[in-house]
């Protein structure tokens, strides 16, 4: 075992997925009462993926983007310690779906858990996954983030149903060869968000039934403006102790990446801080928010793009309250 004193956790691979079936703002139209202006002025999405196939659950993604890891670091399967997998979707409420990833993708030796902590999920799957190997008892940490949100979003309601999107991104986290890596974290929760972004049945509180189901009770319920400003106070709050803590200014920033809510709540932190536009990256327009997949599937979209050294805050926030700020340097 390594000396874990000397060992500092980065990302060596990403992979993502997004189905096939995209869903546009004019097919939106047709189903609630909504127009493309409309959305786009107010979240800035334009179209988002959704997973069809009733057969095929977030596993399906979550596969997708993990094999597109495993060839891109061209690793054997069975090398992988730890799989997680960050979803508020899994396949089913017990046996997780991480267990099942790691299985169908041939990680055979490695163990494997779920953690649920809704759109900040990837965020906090980093932090557990960097302990790991900083622990020194672990060489490669998968980290997945995937969602079907299209399973639980009722499409009845335009204050939701515009917003999510269904697709996967996963991580493989190492220990770094050089000096650059996973740097310094802010995690926050608030229990008293459960309240505003939550879906009220399928657990102990309100177990499935006739009642449940008539009352929509299993799709997802959040009140936007509630949502808007915690998530612009606390995802900005995190950022900025994040730079002072690391005595950073918005010019040794080369990209923030945020998670994908809202273009506005994006704009709003942006606007706040010294960080340049063009060094904050978005894809919101074409996938809308993907919950634990956005931050990987940022990356992923433009990993070309990506220089050693290269400084990163991530941030996000959702359901629970959660929502965090962490800080990393590019090790490839």
């Amino acid at each position: 075992m390594k000396n874990a004193k000397n060992i500092k956790a980065c990302i060596t691979a990403i992979g993502g997925y997004v189905p096939e079936d995209i869903l546009t703002n004019e097919m939106l139209e047709k189903m609630v009462d909504t127009n493309d202006e409309w959305i786009v002025s107010r979240t800035g999405i334009k179209e988002r993926r959704i997973l069809k196939d009733p057969k095929k659950p977030t596993s399906y993604m979550g596969i997708k983007a993990s094999n597109k890891v495993i060839e891109e670091r061209n690793i054997d399967p069975m090398s992988i310690d730890l799989v997680i997998t960050a979803t508020v979707t899994p396949d089913l409420p017990v046996a997780s779906t991480a267990a099942y990833i790691a299985t169908e993708i041939g990680a055979k030796n490695a163990f494997s858990f779920d953690i649920q902590a809704a759109c900040s999920g990837f965020l906090y799957g980093m932090s557990v996954a960097k302990s790991f190997i900083e622990s020194g008892r672990y060489q490669r940490v998968l980290l997945v983030g995937a969602d079907k949100m299209s399973s639980i979003v009722d499409y009845t309601d335009r204050a939701t149903c515009i917003l999510f999107g269904d697709g996967a991104g996963a991580a493989l986290f190492e220990a770094s060869e050089n000096e650059f890596g996973y740097e310094d974290e802010f995690l926050q929760t608030d229990g008293n968000g459960r309240n505003y972004l939550k879906i009220d049945a399928g657990g102990s509180l309100f177990p499935p039934s006739h009642e449940t189901l008539d009352k929509k009770m299993h799709n997802l319920y959040q009140e936007g403006q509630v949502v808007f400003k915690y998530a612009v106070s606390n995802m900005l709050e995190a950022t900025q102790k994040i730079m002072e803590r690391n005595n950073l200014k918005g010019n040794d920033i080369n990209y923030l990446v945020p998670h994908q809510a809202n273009k506005r709540i994006i704009d709003s932190i942006a606007s706040k801080t010294d960080i340049d536009s063009d060094k904050i990256l978005m894809n919101i327009e074409r996938y809308g928010n993907t919950t634990a997949a956005t931050i990987p599937l940022l990356l992923n979209d433009n990993k070309a793009s990506f220089k050693k050294g290269e400084k990163f805050i991530f941030i996000a926030f959702g359901g629970g309250f959660s929502w965090g700020a962490s800080y990393l340097t590019w090790s490839i």
